[in-house]
């Protein structure tokens, strides 16, 4: 499998933009897959420069309902007619986030492209194709990450904390090999790898996405609780590449305990698994 980063927060050099979102292009022998398309376009021109058509993507998946997950979405019906589009049928309720200002903000996706003919609406466990498919549903054997704090969801009329039961985990296998890959892990990367398990009677081979461990509206998982996590990916024996919301200074603490076993990935980097 081919992966490029289209979009993350950081990139490789100057010839790639960044922004607050994540993009990952996936290429396996039958399908051109995308996940989450970022907060704009940005994604499609930096698809440009990585020699990716977007027109001819077969799946995307759209990991949760927040815009630097989902932003780009408009942008990407409009270059691609023909890919179904798969996200979890609450992606398009209503999402907010409490800045360090108590700003109040919409982060969530524009719901009049609900309708649109390509999107397929998910739950629980759902098979794309074969060897391709999405889960959410996930229990919580350990708490979130604390960096959920100040993300909302309205329900019943009332703003609450969000459960992210919005939020889903594509899986892709192909000779043999398993990739996991996860947007945010607000349900818990811990609890993501342990559900998985409880299915699959195994760890992935692969996992890459956001973890979670720190937030924009400031501050990081405490040293303990990225040990903790560092100790348990340790164990699952698998490979990991991480980016987003995982955060710089996390992720080094992470590497500091897992050497090689992870790695990050910034807009324009491209691996081969």
């Amino acid at each position: 499998m081919l992966i490029k980063t289209l979009v993350e927060n950081t990139s490789i050099s100057k010839d790639f933009c960044n922004e607050h979102g994540l993009s990952l292009y996936i290429e396996t022998k039958k399908h051109k897959i995308l996940f989450d398309v970022g907060s704009s376009e940005l994604f499609l021109q930096n698809a440009k420069k990585l020699d990716v058509n977007i027109a001819d993507v077969d799946f995307l998946v759209i990991s949760h309902g927040h815009y630097d997950h989902g932003g780009g979405l408009n942008t990407f019906l409009t270059e691609n007619s023909k890919a179904e589009v798969f996200l979890h049928r609450l992606a398009f309720e209503k999402y907010y986030a409490i800045r360090p200002n108590n700003k109040f903000d919409y982060i969530g996706l524009n719901e009049n492209l609900k309708e649109n003919k390509q999107i397929v609406l998910t739950s629980d466990r759902f098979f794309i194709t074969d060897g391709i498919q999405v889960f959410s549903n996930i229990v919580q054997r350990e708490s979130r990450p604390k960096s959920n704090n100040g993300l909302l969801t309205e329900y019943k009329g009332q703003t609450v904390d969000d459960t992210f039961a919005h939020e889903q985990n594509l899986v892709i296998e192909e000779d043999g090999k398993t990739l996991l890959i996860t947007g945010c892990a607000h349900n818990g990367i811990v609890n993501i790898l342990e559900h998985f398990y409880s299915f699959k009677g195994r760890m992935p081979n692969y996992v890459i996405g956001g973890f979670h461990l720190s937030s924009r509206s400031g501050g990081n998982e405490d040293a303990d609780t990225i040990d903790r996590i560092g100790k348990y990916l340790m164990g699952t024996k698998a490979k990991f590449y991480t980016c987003h919301c995982t955060g710089i200074e996390p992720y080094k603490r992470l590497k500091a305990t897992m050497g090689d076993r992870i790695d990050y990935l910034s807009a324009g980097s491209e691996i081969t698994i």
